[in-house]
């Protein structure tokens, strides 16, 4: 049913819909639930005289849920009054699979989900994981303004996710609650989920006897997943990568929901071992797989020439080290990379490390918009071309700034990446202006194999780490450079807006020009970095959100609770915002409760 602790009377109800939809205040009394309802509807753009999509005949193929219910829902369809009542089953995204009998407006739609259709019971069953009722006007389409309807959620045999809903959808029931079809929709709802726990038991049954065909004892390295469930040997154990299991679920629960039937898995290329994929299949359909692993056989010759470890890119937060990762990663296997960042946050850097040992070759667009990219060209300003970078065994070249490139070369890259997929290339690029459409192209080119490194505001942890390594060495006979609490504190909330380099700049200043001993204290830092970050103004959007909020805790009298429901947000997301608009607003502040 509705989340209102008593159900409203229906006339006083449609009669505030209709004020809703002219735009008129509402009158005293409407359940916050269900103007929240309403709210999320016109937010999303339904409209209440929704003149499509009209339902399709076709209902999507191998659906699982819809193989389990359709011979159960089939026995229960005799009990309903199919003349006056209709029974209706949807998956997780709420389209509909599978429905009979007739009742008002129940031929309008294919999905029942809030964006297309609004408030309706099998959305709030889905969202709320019980039992739900929606009546007349509580609806926000025209079209079911006399409907009431009961829906039940289908929850999966771990009970962990819901897989859908059973609904049964009749004639207005003004006042009456619970709805006449309730017994019988928990009923449809209960023996669909019992036959979906017992194919579960089966399906669990093929996977273990493949599994254990494929493992002959412990010795084989064997795996078997079916999306849900994993069996994995001692021998997988020691020999199959994080990343390998990842694979092995995706592939698993693709076929497993009948995404397609393609058996190839893409593994990642150091995962150092081959992978044997044995589809399991129960009743003619791909339920999960066995994989059997064994270790790649390492072919002799000189090992290639890797990365070294990242000693010089300082910083152990998360957005860091998973940039640096990454593009370690990427670097390890042929092909260009694609280093994006703010200017100043460590692409050169971080390039240059990757490419240690290889002699890049190193051409600055910024120095050079036309450094002359073609064998046979040489730009406007005389610069020599780089030669041969694109050949195989030549040497690999860092292009720092494509953003500045001119457009024959930008052309020129794009023709050599389509001849030269894998070429030993290592762009930078510094998003700013809307790149054309020359340069959108290489952009998208390189997009499969870039890495977007974190500014340093979004990563202040780190400053600490990084404050010894950009100062300069002491000279002989003085300390090094240490730092108060106070100013680390000021170090780590300025926005650095120039990022690293704007840090670096400013550990070399003050080592310099210090004329005291001991920590740098916070009076000795400049004034934008002592004062700290200003406070900024309000966006547009954000004051017509807070005069929202204001209204709303007015109207309800600061109970918080109410005033997200009648906003149609979470609580949650509601106390977020006040926690955002209470440092600066006074006028929140005084009228908070």
């Amino acid at each position: 049913m509705t989340t209102a602790e008593h159900p409203p009377a229906l006339a006083p109800l449609r009669h505030a819909r209709e004020r809703f939809l002219t735009g008129r205040p509402l009158p005293a009394g409407v359940p916050d639930d269900v103007v929240a309802a309403w709210r999320r509807a016109r937010f999303f753009g339904v409209r209440p005289d929704l003149d499509g999509p009209v339902r399709e005949s076709a209902h999507p193929v191998d659906s699982p849920l819809l193989e389990a219910a359709l011979p159960v829902l089939a026995r229960i369809a005799p009990a309903l009054d199919a003349g006056r009542s209709a029974l209706v089953l949807t998956d997780e995204r709420l389209r509909v699979l599978w429905s009979t009998g007739s009742a008002p407006g129940d031929d309008t739609c294919s999905d029942l989900s809030e964006r297309e259709v609004g408030h309706n019971s099998a959305a709030l069953a889905l969202r709320t994981r019980r039992r739900a009722e929606v009546h007349g006007p509580e609806h926000f389409l025209d079209v079911w303004q006399d409907v009431s309807a009961v829906s039940v959620p289908l929850l999966s045999p771990d009970a962990e996710q819901v897989l859908g809903t059973v609904t049964v959808a009749s004639g207005l029931c003004a006042g009456c609650r619970p709805h006449p079809g309730a017994a019988l929709a928990e009923a449809a709802a209960a023996a669909v989920e019992a036959e979906l726990r017992a194919r579960a038991r089966t399906v669990e049954r093929a996977l273990l006897d493949a599994y254990e065909q494929a493992a002959r004892g412990r010795e084989r390295a064997v795996v078997a997943l079916d999306g849900r469930n994993r069996l994995i040997s001692e021998a997988a154990a020691r020999l199959a990568s994080p990343q390998v299991l990842e694979a092995l679920e995706r592939g698993a629960r693709a076929w497993g929901s009948g995404a397609g039937e393609s058996y190839e898995v893409s593994f990642p290329e150091d995962a150092g071992s081959s992978v044997e994929i044995i589809p399991v299949r129960h009743e003619g359909r791909a339920v999960g797989l066995v994989a059997v692993l064994a270790p790649r056989p390492v072919e002799p010759g000189p090992p290639p020439s890797l990365p070294r470890p990242e000693s010089e890119l300082v910083g152990n937060s998360v957005p860091w080290r998973h940039a640096v990762a990454r593009a370690t990663a990427l670097a390890r296997t042929a092909g260009p990379l694609l280093v994006v960042g703010e200017r100043g946050s460590g692409k050169t850097t971080l390039a240059l490390e990757l490419l240690h040992g290889t002699a890049p070759l190193v051409v600055d667009a910024a120095e050079s918009p036309e450094p002359g990219l073609k064998d046979d060209e040489r730009g406007e300003t005389g610069a020599a071309p780089a030669e041969g970078w694109g050949t195989a065994g030549a040497r690999p070249l860092l292009l720092r700034h494509a953003e500045r490139l001119a457009q024959s070369d930008v052309a020129a890259l794009n023709s050599l990446l389509d001849e030269r997929p894998d070429a030993r290339l290592v762009v930078t690029y510094t998003p700013g202006t809307s790149p054309g459409p020359c340069l959108q192209r290489l952009l998208d080119t390189l997009a499969a194999r870039s890495v977007t490194l974190p500014a340093l505001r979004e990563r202040p942890e780190d400053i600490r780490e990084l404050l010894p390594a950009l100062a300069p060495g002491p000279a002989p006979g003085s300390p090094p450079l240490t730092w108060s609490l106070d100013a680390l504190r000021a170090l780590e909330r300025h926005p650095w807006p120039g990022n690293v380099t704007e840090l670096a700049h400013l550990v070399r200043a003050l080592a310099r020009q210090r004329r005291i001993c001991g920590p740098v204290r916070r009076s000795e830092l400049p004034d934008p970095v002592r004062e700290g970050p200003a406070g900024r103004n309000l966006s547009p959007m954000e004051l017509a959100e807070r005069a929202a909020i204001l209204e709303a805790l007015r109207r309800h009298g600061g109970n918080k609770a109410r005033a997200a429901a009648a906003l149609g947000i979470a609580r949650a997301t509601l106390y977020r915002k006040l926690r955002e608009y209470q440092g600066r607003d006074a006028a929140i502040r005084g009228g908070m409760p």
